[in-house]
């Protein structure tokens, strides 16, 4: 079976309800993994314009599963080296926090490898 790469990506404008209030910006930042296949996160990339603290969440299922700090006005790669599986029919969501009352754009690129 051959791999394939696939990108979850999105610019999405936000204000912020707090740090422990992280929730589904939009609901194109969402991914069902195929019947047929399996996937892994490869990569994260991300940049935040608001001027505070705001991260993104990868949640798994309903569970949270990874979290990604973003400083104030800037951005963020990480080459992820623990890739577990994510099994087929996983539902993968980024969600996103910042503080309260806070307004920004979320520019975001997560890239899988589909096995």
């Amino acid at each position: 079976m051959y791999s394939r790469p696939h990108t979850l990506t999105g610019v999405v404008a936000f204000t912020g309800a707090g740090y422990d209030h992280a929730s589904l910006p939009d609901p194109s930042l969402v991914y069902v993994v195929p019947a047929d296949r399996r996937a892994q996160l490869i990569y994260v990339r991300a940049g935040n314009s608001s001027a505070a603290l705001a991260y993104v969440a990868l949640v798994t299922n309903n569970r949270t599963t990874r979290l990604f700090p973003i400083g104030a006005q800037a951005a963020m790669h990480v080459q992820l080296s623990i890739v577990p599986d994510l099994e087929p029919g996983d539902r993968i969501e980024l969600h996103l926090a910042a503080a309260p009352g806070e307004s920004g754009t979320l520019v975001v690129d997560l890239g899988f490898t589909l096995i």
